[in-house]
């Protein structure tokens, strides 16, 4: 039995942090600089058994970015660890990205890539933004693509430590329909193959880089009931993430801690897969040591979260992390529980519970149709609605 402590305005409590260029609110301009620290949330904290961790100065050489490892275990103590392993992690949960214009965000994912908006609510960090979330009919954990849009947000720059290539997984027959589909929108679609699966690559309106793999999963798809793409050809949930590393080793040793093990290379591509056939199991990592480091923006991936079953697998997980990384405590994100750190190359990552889910607070039929913000919120709630911008959700009811 694990017991958990659930604490209001939580302490900084992690070394991780992000800077970025964007407006907040309405008082400032779309130059101003936004410090989010995650260990400072201003939602609240679970907590179980817990150590405070000291924190690590910045690194203000070239904007480079401190990650803390403690001691990166050897292949011997890996195959030893490997027998105690907590409850293996399937593949991805969600993946949360940064973009600028919310309307105009909302209208290409739903409209454009047919994905189900199944949650409008707030940036709990920063409450006077909003925070999407898109995926399959149920907003089922391995679908989940969330969105912090801030208006006239300064476009990020791609480069090592970050994730530059969000990939969803589309039935192999579709292809030729999503390259009509996209063309007609006026999107620039490039095909192409990347270990024998082909592929559609191309940019959303805020320069995020998307791919289509046609794929054969053995789940069949929840689509999304007011899409305009016919249920045999849509979007299934992800087939997995790229990151853009400088070393391929020290980010290896925290894949292979987390149960993702090379099973291809493509010349400076490397796949990791886990154990399974889950959506969003592909972990790709592309290697260049002379890349230069990203810069965090509109149209740049903030994190990616990887699944874990329950509150008591994730908690398993934190103190197996715990070893190696500094990992903050766990935050009640309301419909997901959730513990973050960044793997050495830099990428943050998360670790979010699959329950309890998207209905939590509102039904199947009607999700994303209205705001939804957490209880410590609701008497800011007048306020909040003032200050987001307006949006309409547009649900289509014929296919094409």
């Amino acid at each position: 039995m694990h017991k958990v402590l659930i604490v209001r305005n939580a302490p900084f409590m992690s070394s991780l942090a992000v800077i970025l260029t964007m407006p907040i609110g309405n008082s400032l301009s779309a130059q101003s600089f936004r410090r989010i620290n995650l260990g400072r949330f201003s939602g609240r904290q679970i907590t179980g058994t817990q150590n405070r961790r000291q924190q690590a100065p910045a690194n203000r050489d070239k904007g480079q970015r401190t990650v803390t490892v403690k001691q990166c275990p050897s292949d011997t103590m890996m195959v030893a660890e490997k027998q105690n392993m907590p409850t293996p992690i399937p593949g991805l949960h969600h993946v949360t990205a940064i973009a600028s214009d919310p309307q105009r965000n909302l209208d290409f994912y739903t409209s454009i890539l047919g994905l189900r908006f199944v949650k409008r609510t707030v940036n709990f960090d920063d409450p006077g933004t909003y925070h999407f979330y898109f995926g399959d009919d149920a907003g089922s954990p391995g679908t989940i693509l969330t969105f912090f849009p801030w208006p006239g947000a300064t476009r990020g720059a791609s480069g090592a430590g970050e994730v530059t290539q969000t990939a969803f997984s589309i039935p192999i027959e579709s292809l030729g329909y999503w390259e009509d589909r996209l063309r007609a929108a006026g999107l620039s679609a490039q095909r192409s193959q990347r270990f024998q699966e082909q592929l559609l690559s191309f940019s959303d309106p805020d320069g995020m880089r998307i791919e289509l793999v046609g794929h054969a999963e053995p789940e069949t798809a929840k689509a999304p009931r007011f899409a305009s793409v016919p249920a045999e050809y849509a979007i299934r949930g992800f087939f997995g993430v790229t990151l853009f590393e400088r070393q391929a080793a020290p980010t290896a040793v925290i894949l292979n801690q987390m149960g993702f093990h090379q099973a291809y290379q493509e010349g400076s591509r490397l796949r990791f897969l886990p154990e399974g056939n889950a959506l969003g199991r592909h972990i790709d990592l592309v290697i260049d040591p002379d890349a230069r480091r990203g810069r965090m923006g509109a149209g740049s991936v903030h994190h990616i979260a990887f699944r874990a079953s329950d509150d008591a697998a994730q908690l398993e997980w934190r103190k197996e992390l715990g070893k190696h990384l500094d990992v903050t405590t766990v935050q009640d994100r309301t419909y997901f529980h959730s513990i973050y750190f960044r793997e050495p190359g830099g990428v943050l990552f998360e670790m979010a519970t699959d329950p309890p889910g998207f209905m939590l607070d509102e039904p199947i039929e009607s999700l994303g149709e209205q705001l939804r913000i957490p209880e410590w919120l609701e008497p800011q709630r007048q306020e909040l609605e003032r200050r987001l911008p307006a949006i309409t959700l547009q649900k289509s009811t014929v296919t094409a």
